[in-house]
């Protein structure tokens, strides 16, 4: 990475952190701030990388696993029908993941969440604090 480029997850600065839900292996896991699918869920890599290719057999290894290991949290704390997994990189050039649980009424259930039109639902503080508790909790079982 050029040396001016600075990146916004190894800065702290995405996302936010009182959306924090946990400190995991090789990932930290938030709360996403859009709400409209209910427990949508980021997982940020600790270090810079921007593609799976750059990190070792164990790093991806143990990448899979957190992400497994949230998306077992989501399927115990929300019953989706369907979870989508989401990498990209498009817009932050960090490896993380869109972890998003696909719920029984889903508006669009076979669209990707990103074309499905709607106004962003933020979350109270007290809901917000709710939700990531909720989430924290299935993460110890």
């Amino acid at each position: 990475m050029p040396a001016n480029v600075i990146c916004k997850a190894c800065a702290g600065e995405w996302p936010a952190t009182d959306h924090l839900i946990a400190d995991l292996d090789m990932m930290t896991a938030y709360l996403f701030d859009d709400q409209f699918f209910p427990g949508w869920t980021v997982l940020v890599l600790k270090r810079h990388a921007t593609e799976l290719f750059h990190l070792t057999t164990d790093e991806r290894g143990q990448l899979i696993e957190d992400v497994s290991r949230v998306a077992t949290a989501l399927a115990m704390a929300f019953e989706p029908v369907k979870i989508n997994y989401e990498l990209l990189g498009n817009q932050l050039s960090h490896i993380h993941w869109h972890i998003i649980p696909r719920l029984a009424g889903d508006p669009a259930p076979r669209e990707a969440v990103w074309t499905v039109k709607h106004e962003p639902k933020r979350l109270p503080p007290d809901e917000l604090h709710e939700r990531i508790s909720l989430l924290r909790t299935h993460l110890k079982k």
